[in-house]
């Protein structure tokens, strides 16, 4: 049977009968080859991790292109070694990255400041004078910001701005030639008004307006790139791109490209989660909800992000920057002592025993207080990373204590925006969770539950991620039929037979991670000043 079910994947590779989608998240480049079935049936990975450099977290382009080949490289062998056959045609390729940030390039195509990431707080100033210009909040990692703080500061370099986009369109644009991204990922960058599906058109006067006083050439409109909606074919691999891609110079160019997309749309539907009314959480170095809308929020509120499903769809995006850096940091430091006592145990075993230990915590994490911000957090307005652990004498100091602090902490300023969403009467039928530490049965969707105090659902493809997201849409968008809409495709062909597991809130977890939350927010102050003393 094993052999049938080969040969078939092997022919379906060799028609065409497949979808590539790769996905360029913060500390891992995956390439994820699916089916006509939608199954994973390859995949590739590369480890990554960004730089502070001159005071930006950034990631060189010589980086960006040696993770994309070797993710497509392994992906590729994996073809090879469990089907025997060389890839040379792709039914459709679509690219997912990070979202918001800062690629600025000249009239010669090329990046006039390295690549700004997400996780930048440095557009403190332009953020809030866009916000109140436009009546609409512009939070300090979108592009726009960026852009802005740039013409504050009186950059001479922006005299040569020509396109400015974000990591997936500059992957996308390298590949194709195509200056198109995706409209959730462009939702990132500045504002999109939902009933033209484009940027809203007064926004981009008062822009320009305000950028005059400064006598540049150019109108953002024309360095903006041109939004898609899922569905369309954004552009084909040229020749240049299939060499770029493929070093090996197996791949044919013409292949159909959907339109890049940021990890926020991958992650919707990823978990099926782009209908009115529903609901997603992702989380992996930072940790986002994000929830469909019915209507238009009633007021601006700077912890709230507006954004746009792949398919144009309104949606709150309450976005953390920190989650799970600080937990993975401590697992490490428990690596190190299982290898000093001569305990050999997998990362994956590790991370099992341990969050297993957070069930048997504390409700409220006996008194302890950790915030593990690697980086600013928009949220709570805290500028800088400065990862903190505190407590009392009296604290319950062990180590089940600790795990569940950690897991509660990578959840609290998740908690703070969604709040904000309950004051708007926001409605939601179903959150599903998706990230790396959901990989460990029950123990982190419990906490979330606790957290969100909502009932949380994980499916089986859980940690697949946005990879498999793109590789969705890149599908959607060579398979789509004219009358078809992305939810009855992920409802009727992709998830009709999905295993999925809720857990809906405890009482008592409830209860202990509001007594950490009122913990977690009266000690501000003192995450505030370990930035001015260390």
């Amino acid at each position: 049977m094993k052999e049938v079910r080969i040969l078939e994947i092997r022919e379906k590779i060799a028609q065409g009968l497949t979808s590539l989608g790769i996905e360029l998240g913060s500390t891992r480049i995956k390439a994820v080859l699916i089916d006509d079935t939608f199954q994973i049936i390859a995949q590739g990975n590369f480890e990554w991790e960004n730089q502070l450099v001159d005071g930006y977290w950034t990631y060189s382009l010589d980086d960006i292109w040696r993770g994309i080949q070797t993710s497509y490289q392994e992906m590729a062998s994996d073809v090879k070694e469990q089907y025997g056959i060389e890839i040379e045609i792709i039914g459709s390729i679509g690219f997912s990255a990070m979202m918001h940030g800062y690629m600025a390039f000249d009239q010669q195509d090329q990046l006039m400041v390295p690549f700004r990431t997400w996780r930048n707080a440095t557009t403190t100033q332009a953020a809030q004078e866009l916000t109140q210009l436009f009546k609409y909040n512009i939070p300090e990692r979108w592009s726009i910001a960026h852009l802005y703080q740039e013409v504050l500061n009186k950059k001479t370099y922006l005299e040569n701005l020509s396109f400015l986009t974000t990591l997936a369109g500059y992957v996308h644009w390298q590949l194709t030639g195509e200056k198109v991204l995706g409209i959730g990922d462009a939702s990132g960058m500045f504002p999109i008004d939902p009933k033209t599906k484009n940027y809203y058109r007064r926004m981009l006067t008062q822009f320009d307006e305000k950028k005059a006083l400064h006598n540049l050439p150019w109108r953002v409109s024309e360095v903006l790139p041109k939004i898609a909606l899922a569905g369309e074919v954004a552009g084909f691999l040229s020749e240049v791109g299939a060499k770029r891609l493929d070093k090996s110079g197996n791949l044919k160019a013409g292949i159909p490209f959907c339109p890049p997309e940021g990890d926020a749309g991958t992650g919707m539907t990823a978990t099926n989660s782009i209908g009115r009314r529903t609901g997603n959480i992702s989380a992996g170095t930072s940790a986002f909800a994000m929830i469909v809308l019915e209507k238009e929020l009633q007021d601006v509120y700077p912890e709230i992000d507006l954004v746009m499903t792949p398919t144009g769809s309104l949606v709150a995006m309450v976005h953390a920057n920190n989650c799970s850096s600080e937990l993975n940091a401590w697992m490490t430091l428990f690596k190190q002592v299982s290898e000093v006592v001569g305990a050999h145990i997998s990362t994956n075993e590790l991370f099992e025993l341990m969050l297993n230990q957070a069930l048997l915590g504390d409700a409220d994490c006996g008194g302890m207080l950790s915030y593990g911000y690697h980086s600013g957090e928009n949220i709570t307005k805290v500028p800088e990373g400065r990862p903190l652990f505190v407590r009392r004498p009296e604290s319950q100091f062990s180590l089940a204590n600790v795990m569940r602090l950690h897991l509660y902490s990578a959840f609290a300023a998740l908690n703070i925006g969604m709040k904000i969403l309950k004051q708007e009467q926001v409605q939601v039928d179903k959150i599903v969770a998706h990230g790396g530490i959901f990989k460990t049965p029950v123990v982190a969707q419990q906490v979330l539950a606790a957290a969100m105090n909502v009932p949380i659902t994980i499916m089986a493809t859980a940690g697949v991620g946005g990879a498999w997201g793109i590789a969705l849409l890149a599908a959607f968008s060579r398979n789509k039929l004219p009358e078809q809409a992305l939810s009855t495709f992920l409802n009727q062909d992709v998830f009709d037979k999905v295993k999925r597991t809720t857990i809906t809130p405890i009482a008592r977890d409830v209860k202990g991670f509001e007594s950490f939350m009122t913990r977690y927010q009266s000690g501000l102050p003192v995450e505030l000043s370990a930035i001015d003393h260390l």
